[in-house]
């Protein structure tokens, strides 16, 4: 992602100084990517302690994604501007700094904000750590690094759920954030110890102030009338057509703008490729329907089923298992086997899963709801590394950074809207399901009848018994709107498929797996 015009050939590091700087990189990285799952476990705890609903809680996982979005595009242009290594660990301290400040939040508007700075700081990190990697081993050992900074990024979202719940029981939801200092600190030092004298070449570039103005405005906009519709009635409110209409007219403009401008923060010429539009548009479907299931999933658990944040982790962390046995298989095979069949393999295993969760009901055991969670795993093996060397085939070297820059922007801001319209429509079908289950209570129903007779039976008063009764269809709503959503994901997965089969992958090239390495 960092401009290959900003590259100056270093010999690689050596012995102890490579296996360092190797540990301080993935430190980071780990970090990083560990912040994007271990809120989803505590939102329950987060929302209950600073006086919002759970739904209105997703702002602290969506604000951090929308912000990192937008800051993937303008690494190039910043690492050029200040050098990679100054820019990555200053990234790292002031995700620090932002970290510490979220654990202090004293209520969910200054979190919010503070996460979207924790997001925008964190923008930096990930494609830099790749970059500096990459060049701390000799070309021949290209794969082999690759492959232990890809482990970091499949062992965090393990760890993150695990961690997030085991704090949150026994600590406080603040300490998810406080474990990055240390982590941090110990990061920003190795790194700047080890990599100050291999800076990259520093060269003032023009930046698109306007193109990036605009980006920030529709998305902004767009996420907001996400998050805010389900409090506002939709298209009933003037808040949310406001925000509609700034959306709309704001990437009008900035379609026109990006297309027209000579230094483009986004270039979307791109997108005339086929192998990249095709790709591209999979991964982000794909990414925001398993991200908005990965918060949906704990939410319900929590709310409905009586997990704790700890059970729930352990729920969610298996997903990471098989994905970190397969994953350099994956990486090995992917030059020599067509990546499609790899993509549609995952599509079908993801389809699978989510078909089995839509099965669930309230009486189901912890093994019924780890299994799918572990199967899915063999999906994310088989899900990232192929479908960004679709969308990476065919690009030439110098196309490259831009290209893992947007990519990876599409994808990230579709995982935040994924999240938004998952708990938005979780909502929504769970009041259709109350109102058609309500129904049936009333003093025509016999079973209504004896299990009000039942409650009162056992000490009781009717309004008691009543409110008893409509927790249970509260419950029984939820679970059952949970379900369309999972039906709905496994559908939607299956018409990915031929999407993918679009693209004419040509044989993937190391710069092109380098590439797609970054845009995992």
């Amino acid at each position: 992602m960092a401009s290959a015009a900003n590259h100056v050939a270093h010999a690689p590091l050596e012995g102890s100084a490579r296996t360092w700087g190797t540990i301080a990189l993935s430190a980071a990285t780990f970090m990083n990517v560990l912040d994007t799952s271990i809120a989803n476990v505590s939102l329950p705890a987060i929302a209950g302690d600073l006086g919002v609903s759970p739904n209105q809680g997703t702002w602290v996982i969506t604000s951090f994604a929308v912000a990192n979005a937008i800051a993937v595009p303008l690494t190039g242009w910043l690492s050029q501007r200040f050098g990679q290594v100054r820019l990555f660990v200053g990234s790292v301290i002031l995700f620090v700094i932002a970290s510490w400040l979220c654990g202090l939040a004293p209520n969910m508007a200054s979190l919010i904000a503070l996460r979207a700075l924790q997001g925008f700081v964190a923008g930096p990190m990930i494609p830099l750590s790749q970059s500096l990697l990459l060049a701390s081993y000799p070309r021949a050992l290209a794969g082999l690094a690759m492959a232990m900074w890809a482990m970091t990024t499949l062992v965090a979202p393990v760890m993150g759920p695990l961690l997030g719940g085991w704090i949150t029981d026994n600590f406080s939801w603040p300490w998810i954030f406080y474990i990055n200092i240390p982590v941090g600190i110990i990061a920003a030092v190795a790194s700047w110890a080890l990599y100050r004298k291999r800076e990259s070449v520093v060269r003032k570039l023009p930046i698109d102030v306007v193109g990036l103005s605009l980006l920030v405005v529709w998305i902004a906009a767009l996420q907001m009338m996400l998050d805010l519709g389900k409090e506002h009635d939709w298209f009933h409110s003037p808040l949310i057509i406001g925000l509609a209409v700034i959306a709309v007219v704001g990437f009008a403009f900035f379609l026109i703008w990006e297309l027209t401008d000579e230094h483009p923060v986004v270039d979307l010429r791109l997108f005339a490729r086929r192998n990249f539009w095709a790709g591209t548009v999979s991964t982000s479907i794909a990414y925001g329907l398993f991200f908005g299931n990965v918060v949906l999933l704990p939410l319900w658990l929590q709310q409905f089923m009586g997990y704790t944040a700890t059970d729930a982790g352990m729920v969610m962390a298996p997903v990471g298992l098989l994905a970190l046995v397969l994953s350099p298989l994956v990486g090995k095979t992917v030059a020599s086997v067509d990546p499609r069949k790899y993509v549609t393999f995952a599509f079908l295993v993801f389809a699978l899963v989510l078909w089995m969760r839509s099965h669930f009901n309230t009486q189901a055991d912890f093994a019924t709801i780890l299994i799918p969670t572990i199967i899915q795993g063999v999906a994310m093996a088989f899900f990232f590394i192929p479908l960004a060397t679709i969308t990476m085939s065919g690009l030439t070297p110098d196309r490259m950074p831009a290209a893992s820059g947007l990519t990876n922007f599409v994808r990230i801001t579709a995982g935040a809207m994924g999240t938004s319209i998952a708990t938005t429509l979780w909502e929504s079908r769970a009041a259709l399901h109350h109102a058609q289950l309500a129904e049936t209570i009333n003093p025509g129903s016999p079973a209504a009848q004896a299990a009000l007779s039942g409650l009162t039976a056992s000490g009781m008063t009717a309004e008691q018994a009543l409110a008893q009764v409509n927790r249970l269809v509260d419950q029984q709503a939820f679970m059952l709107a949970a379900n369309d959503i999972f039906w709905v994901s496994a559908v939607l997965f299956l018409c990915l498929i031929p999407l993918v089969w679009l693209t004419r992958p040509q044989k993937a090239s190391s710069d092109t797996l380098d590439a797609a390495a970054g845009a995992h």
